[in-house]
């Protein structure tokens, strides 16, 4: 693997960057700065909202660029890049074939804010995790405002018990399994390879210049721009089968002995 021209270096978050106690570790924020002196673009890419991504990258929030939402917002130095949001007439449609799922809380992403239902108490302290900025609400239906995307977590699992309840609106929203617990749902362009296609031509990288890391469903078609793209040891099977490379897990500081060899190369 020549990582020799490399320009922009593009991560997943959770279970790709952070490691199981939903941590970044600070070799990461080492290797960063020599990233840095070598002009090497770095773009975080998550399903999290744009606070908490944030949150996790503090140190270096004003050097990297964050697609936040699934692809769906696009900020630099909290400058917005590409916003792209749910169009609100499927946001009843998705809301009414939720509600019957026993264990499933979906949750209505804004730009800035969250909205949660208010009486899922055990839920709330779950979501702090993943939402810095969230408000409990008593009636999600009666949410206005630009909502970038509607995220649902499941207690058991989103692929066995979500999923096929919502598959068929794929023909014309995006919908992606993006983790065990979680998937979302939001406007057909509003995924992380519609995202990285534009930065890529806004920053003038090629393929042969761009080296990936991702874990889930929601990271494929990132993956899929890159002729460096990396998988997870913990990946899920799809992932491993469209990516090109392959590094330890995440609890295992996978990203970080990929982006080794590149400051060696």
């Amino acid at each position: 693997m020549d990582l020799s021209k490399i320009k922009m270096v593009v991560t997943d978050m959770d279970g790709t960057l952070l490691n199981s106690q939903h941590e970044v570790s600070n070799r990461f924020f080492e290797l960063f700065q020599a990233l840095k002196e070598k002009n090497i673009l770095f773009v975080a890419a998550s399903g999290r909202q744009y606070d908490s991504m944030v949150a996790k990258l503090e140190a270096i929030k004003d050097d990297i660029i964050f697609v936040a939402e699934n692809g769906a917002l696009v900020k630099k130095k909290n400058h917005t890049l590409c916003s792209t949001p749910l169009e609100h007439q499927y946001i009843k449609q998705v809301l009414d074939l939720i509600s019957p799922i026993p264990n499933a809380h979906p949750v209505l992403c804004g730009a800035n804010t969250a909205y949660v239902n208010g009486a899922s108490l055990a839920f709330i302290e779950l979501l702090k995790e993943y939402y810095t900025a969230f408000s409990p609400v008593t009636d999600q239906y009666a949410v206005h405002g630009e909502i970038m995307k509607i995220a649902v977590y499941h207690d058991e699992s989103s692929e066995r018990n979500i999923y096929p309840q919502v598959a068929h609106l794929e023909d014309k929203l995006k919908v992606k399994v993006s983790g065990a617990h979680w998937i979302d749902i939001s406007h057909p362009d509003a995924h992380k390879g519609h995202a990285l296609a534009k930065l890529m031509q806004t920053y003038g990288v090629g393929s042969h210049e761009l080296l990936v890391f991702g874990d889930y469903n929601n990271d494929l078609e990132m993956l899929e721009l890159a002729q460096f793209s990396v998988a997870m040891e913990n990946a899920h099977q799809n992932v491993k089968k469209t990516a090109k490379y392959h590094t330890t897990s995440n609890d295992d500081l996978g990203v970080e002995r990929v982006l080794e060899k590149l400051l060696r190369s």
